[in-house]
């Protein structure tokens, strides 16, 4: 007989997608609320959970997503509602408890943020804060965690770190930048909400949890630099107003304007351990301190590591920032067979050209061999025979997966690492083609590489998607 079943709100979130997988792992039965389901599709434990669709702030939905349920996490905000968003959460709260409570729930496990609720704190710590006691007050066992800056990609505080300090050599930012807090890396957090699950002992208790290092937000900026090789310098200014910070924090990194502002704001006072419960109650987690994190983050500084936030919508171009990169995807229907469209893409380069603005293709291999990189190298066969490893102009087959999937990595001479990708999918009769460009950036160079060719490349990528999509509906039509 299986573990009990687990509720996660909050799935599409960042934690939530780290959470589930070691769910499954351990042999959990996992049911997701969700307000879009379909976000979840791409999501390589999709399959293996159970997805329900409902709303915290709708109560009318919650009573199928609680039956049965014996756990659930309380990983929901509100804060991309804009102003307002901390009566949203406490009544978000309140419809959850009490239908818990009707459906028989055991336990609540709630990740909510680290302050001091004596000091003057910002509104978005002090929602976070009254969340939990909400959801407290009822009459179900309730485990709450706080934590302040989460490190690891995807993190909205690490990506506001990330993106930042990538950009800026020299970074202007308030006095207040010498708070102090306690960064946990996201390892750590996942090790305490399970560990929550599986020890009846820590139930109506309140932790406050922290990696081992205590660094001013300055800090965790500069040794950011270091860690990724560059070189960077800190001027604080007396007085920056918040509107101003968030705006550019909007502008520069992935984090939403509506989530920038509580975002800045909560950096305006200290946020530390002050009790060491969960250490002495958890001695089996072991603490990874801020470098080791921040290491680790930057490990996974490729395609294959990121959530494929990208395909989360059905708008069929998106560009955005994620998890340190700039990605531009794109997808398009064929009126073809899913073979069709792969022999096109496979086909790709060499003497068959790049089927859209192939001069733009040789203009780039030749400045490329102009600055000591390999231009283009052709490649061994015209025909559409690839294998992993094999060179395409200036790239080499990193992963390859018949009729499904070209992965093929970048070797120009960049300010960072690029790849791009084609995947050919059918669903009911329908195949899809989607093309997904990435590029990593490596400090400030890699920013205004990216940006100045920008227009060119959305030119580009354009055209070359509705090429291919145009060959493989010729190829179709001459059978």
């Amino acid at each position: 007989m299986g573990k009990k079943l687990v509720l996660v709100t909050g799935s599409t979130g960042y934690i939530a997608s780290r959470l589930i997988p070691q769910l499954l792992e351990r042999g959990y039965q996992v049911r997701c609320l969700v307000r879009q389901p379909l976000r979840l599709k791409t999501r390589a434990w999709f399959p293996f959970v159970e997805v329900v669709l409902g709303n915290v702030m709708d109560p009318s939905t919650l009573a199928p997503a609680m039956a049965g349920v014996h756990t659930a996490y309380y990983l929901v905000h509100n804060m991309s509602s804009g102003q307002g968003y901390p009566y949203l959460e406490l009544n978000s709260a309140q419809n959850f408890v009490s239908a818990a409570e009707q459906a028989g729930l055991e336990h609540i496990i709630y990740l909510g943020g680290l302050a001091d609720p004596e000091e003057k704190i910002s509104y978005h710590l002090r929602s976070r804060i009254e969340t939990g006691e909400t959801l407290r007050r009822g009459k179900l066992l309730v485990t709450e965690f706080r934590a302040g800056v989460i490190v690891g990609p995807g993190s909205i505080s690490f990506e506001m770190i990330r993106f930042m300090t990538e950009l800026m050599p020299v970074i202007f930012g308030p006095g207040w930048l010498r708070n102090l807090t306690q960064p946990v890396a996201v390892q750590n957090v996942i090790d305490y909400l399970l560990a929550a699950l599986e020890y009846k002992g820590v139930r109506n208790q309140v932790f406050e949890i922290g990696g081992p290092d205590r660094m001013n937000y300055a800090e965790l900026m500069l040794t950011y630099g270091r860690l990724r090789g560059l070189h960077r310098k800190l001027i604080t200014l007396k007085s920056i107003p918040l509107w101003f910070m968030a705006m550019g924090v909007a502008w520069i990194t992935p984090v939403p304007a509506a989530i920038a502002r509580p975002l800045v704001d909560g950096m305006r006072s200290d946020s530390l351990v002050r009790d060491d419960a969960a250490r002495r109650t958890f001695p089996h987690i072991c603490l990874i301190g801020y470098e080791d994190g921040v290491n680790m983050a930057l490990s996974q500084l490729h395609p294959d590591s990121l959530e494929p936030a990208w395909t989360d919508c059905d708008r069929p171009v998106k560009v955005m920032k994620h998890e340190g990169f700039f990605i531009d995807h794109r997808c398009e229907e064929v009126a073809s067979s899913p073979e069709k469209v792969f022999q096109v893409v496979t086909a790709l380069g060499g003497k068959n050209g790049w089927l859209y603005a192939h001069w733009l293709w040789r203009l780039r291999g030749w400045l490329d061999r102009l600055f000591g990189g390999p231009g283009m190298r052709g490649r061994k066969s015209d025909k559409s025979d690839l294998k992993v490893g094999d060179v395409v102009d200036f790239y080499r087959v990193e992963a390859l997966k018949e009729g499904r999937l070209l992965s093929l990595h970048s070797e120009l001479k960049a300010p960072g690492e690029g790849w791009m990708e084609w995947r050919v999918e059918t669903d009911s009769g329908t195949t899809t083609l989607s093309q997904t460009g990435f590029f990593a950036p490596r400090g400030l160079p890699g920013f205004v590489y990216w940006y100045l060719f920008g227009p060119l490349h959305k030119l580009v990528f354009r055209g070359l998607i509705k090429s291919i999509t145009r060959e493989s509906e010729k190829l179709k039509s001459l059978d």
